[in-house]
C-alpha cells in the first residue's frame, strides 16, 4: 500500500463511492505499516442485541461537578494548547511530518447543554484550514432517499485531518424513534449499522470521540428561560425544544439504550458533566487530547516528539 503524502495542511475528500461499497468493511491497514485491529479484534467488538442496561449510565454522572473562573480560564487554556500541539502532530506540521489518523469528535447531548460552546472552544485556537466543524439537521427530502448514513461520509477526515460533528449518525436512535421518524425496525437495527461503521472507520485508523453532553432538567429549564428573556439568543430556542422536555423520560431510555449498544473500546462514551459550562469545557477539551495521546502511543509514535 502507498503510504499517503507528507504534510498537506487541510484534508482531501476521498473519491465517493457507492453507498454500497463504502459500508463494505476494508482490510484493516494503517499508511505507517501498523495494523490497528486485527480481524479477531473487529469480531469480539460486534455488538448482540441485548436488554436495556440494569443501572443508568446518566444517573451515574455526578453534576456537582464545577470550576472556579479563574481555573476554568487556566485550565481550558492548558488543554487548548495541548490540543494546537497534537493536532500540528496528526497534520504533520511538527514532529516527523508523517500524516497521523483521522481524528472524528461527535457531540450529542440535551437541548441547550452547551454543545456548541464546547464546540467553540475546542477548535477555538485551531487553524481554521486544519478542523471542519458540521452540523446536522433533519434529513432532507433527498437525504431521506438514501440510506441513512449516507449524508455523513462526505465529511468524514482523511489522514491527517479532523472533524467535529454537532448532531450525528446516532439522531436515527434518539429523536428518529423518539418521535416516531423511523420505522421501528429501521432504528432498531441501526445500532448494529452503527456499531459496524465505527468498527470499519477505527480499523482504517480512525480515531473516534463521542460526547453526550449531561445536564438536569432544572438546569436545562433555567436556560431555556435565559435564552428566552435574550433577544440575541432567543432563535436558539424552538417550540421542539419546549416538546422535547416532555420526552425526556422516553429520552433518557433511548439514550440510555444508545450507550448500551453503541459503547465499545474503539469508539467509547463519554459522558460529560454539562451542569457547569467551564467544566464541561475543560472536559471535552482534555477528554480529546488524552484520546488522540492514547492512539498515537498504540501505533508507536510518540505524542511530543523533538521539535527541532
Amino acid at each position: 500500500m502507498t503510504p499517503p503524502p507528507r504534510a498537506v495542511p487541510g484534508d482531501v475528500e476521498p473519491t465517493r463511492r457507492s453507498i454500497a461499497e463504502d459500508l463494505r468493511p476494508p482490510a484493516p491497514h494503517d499508511p505507517h505499516g501498523h495494523v490497528p485491529f486485527s480481524a479477531v479484534h473487529i469480531g469480539a467488538l460486534r455488538r448482540s442485541p441485548c436488554k436495556a442496561p440494569a443501572m443508568s449510565r446518566l444517573d451515574d454522572v455526578d453534576l456537582s461537578l464545577r470550576l472556579s473562573k479563574s481555573d476554568g480560564k487556566k485550565q481550558l487554556e492548558e488543554a487548548q494548547q495541548r490540543l494546537v500541539h497534537l493536532r500540528l502532530l496528526l497534520g504533520g506540521q511538527i514532529g516527523p511530518g508523517d500524516l497521523g489518523p483521522p481524528l472524528c469528535v461527535l457531540f450529542e447531548g440535551w437541548d441547550a447543554s452547551g454543545k456548541g460552546g464546547a464546540i467553540k472552544r475546542l477548535v477555538d485556537h485551531l487553524d481554521p484550514r486544519h478542523v471542519r466543524v458540521a452540523q446536522f439537521a433533519a434529513p432532507t427530502h433527498d437525504e431521506k432517499r438514501h440510506h441513512f448514513l449516507w449524508r455523513f461520509w462526505p465529511v468524514l477526515p482523511g489522514w491527517g485531518g479532523m472533524a467535529v460533528l454537532d448532531r450525528t449518525w446516532y439522531g436515527r436512535v434518539l429523536v428518529e424513534r423518539v418521535e416516531g421518524f423511523a420505522p421501528e425496525e429501521a432504528w432498531r437495527r441501526a445500532y448494529d449499522e452503527i456499531v459496524d461503521l465505527e468498527t470499519t472507520l477505527a480499523a482504517e485508523g480512525m480515531v473516534l470521540v463521542k460526547f453526550w453532553m449531561h445536564l438536569s432538567p432544572e438546569e436545562q429549564l433555567r436556560r431555556f428561560e435565559s435564552r428566552r428573556g435574550d433577544p440575541y439568543r432567543a432563535w436558539k430556542l424552538t417550540d421542539e425544544d419546549w416538546r422535547n422536555r416532555d420526552q425526556r423520560n422516553a429520552y433518557e431510555a433511548a439514550v440510555e439504550e444508545m450507550m448500551e449498544r453503541t459503547d465499545q473500546p474503539v469508539a467509547p462514551w463519554h459522558v460529560v458533566a454539562a451542569e457547569d459550562k467551564r467544566w464541561a469545557r475543560v472536559d471535552v477539551v482534555r477528554t480529546v487530547c488524552t484520546a488522540v495521546e492514547e492512539a498515537l502511543r498504540a501505533r508507536g509514535v510518540d505524542p511530543d516528539p523533538p521539535l527541532s
